[in-house]
């Protein structure tokens, strides 16, 4: 939670353009990857046609992701973007539905309701309201948790026939190479950034991108639903970081609200190793017949 809440906080402390910080931190993030993408260089042989085609689309998602969310940063308060990031479990479940025909138990639902009513209360006070640009950051933020899902999709079908660092690392160079052609198109400067923006590109493409590769492993064993659910710790965290950093203040609601979060996705997981139990129990007593 530490590691993604971060990012929101780097993207608030440098002033370089959305499109240039995503794009570095997925170029830098891509080269740190290659000394464990070299250890599974035998993935790139295995991967088809079709595949290379969902891999691209994967990494399409990632950078209209971070371009749409950075750029959200930038327009609205670090509180309010990250809580719109936080309805990504109800997209991830619907989009699991309509896609793999997953189905969420009553339990789940009323868990994930439970985590949103937190974040919910812990932004009360600091969403957009009436200011047209904070309003359009919203936007921006709730555009990011689509491309997002969309992302986790592709890699919960994908994961499972490569690595998660081959996977990783094609689907960061790819939204690296997507953001730096936008960039291109709209006369983006590319370089002459000082050492402390190069310090921020490094650290982004470090400590978040930590989350999300940690993510693309647990994508060959979970569901989206479910990694979207322990994402909806990021707007405390980012909050808490905000105070620090940024001093941003903090309230006696947002406590209240966070700790509503915490609690709903302890049920969450709770739940869902309960409901696993049952379906490997299920399946062995099928197995046993």
């Amino acid at each position: 939670m530490i590691a993604i809440s971060i990012a929101s906080i780097l993207v608030k402390l440098t002033n370089t353009p959305s499109s240039v910080m995503s794009m570095y931190r997925m170029y830098l993030a891509s080269l740190f990857l290659i000394p464990m993408v070299l250890k599974h260089r035998i993935d790139f042989k295995t991967i088809s046609k079709s595949n290379w085609f969902y891999l691209i689309i994967a990494g399409l998602f990632l950078a209209l992701h971070f371009g749409l969310w950075f750029e959200s940063l930038k327009l609205t308060t670090v509180t309010s973007s990250t809580v719109i990031l936080s309805i990504q479990p109800i997209v991830a479940l619907f989009g699991t539905f309509l896609i793999y025909k997953e189905k969420a138990s009553v339990k789940s639902i009323a868990t994930i309701l439970v985590s949103i009513l937190g974040v919910i209360l812990v932004s009360w006070g600091d969403l957009g309201g009436s200011n047209p640009s904070a309003l359009i950051g919203d936007l921006l933020s709730f555009l990011s948790v689509i491309a997002l899902v969309a992302y986790l999709l592709i890699g919960q079908a994908k994961i499972k026939n490569i690595s998660f660092w081959t996977y990783s690392f094609i689907v960061f160079l790819f939204a690296g190479i997507f953001l730096n052609i936008f960039n291109l198109i709209t006369s983006t400067k590319l370089t002459g950034y000082s050492s402390y923006d190069w310090m921020m590109f490094i650290a982004l493409a470090i400590f978040p991108t930590i989350a999300h590769v940690l993510y693309n492993y647990l994508l060959g064993f979970i569901s989206p639903t479910t990694i979207s659910m322990s994402m909806l710790g990021e707007p405390i965290g980012a909050t808490v970081l905000a105070i620090i950093f940024l001093n941003q203040k903090i309230t006696a609601l947002q406590i209240f609200g966070g700790i509503i979060v915490l609690i709903g996705i302890y049920l969450f997981l709770k739940n869902q190793a309960k409901e696993k139990q049952v379906i490997n129990y299920e399946n062995n007593k099928e197995k046993n017949k």
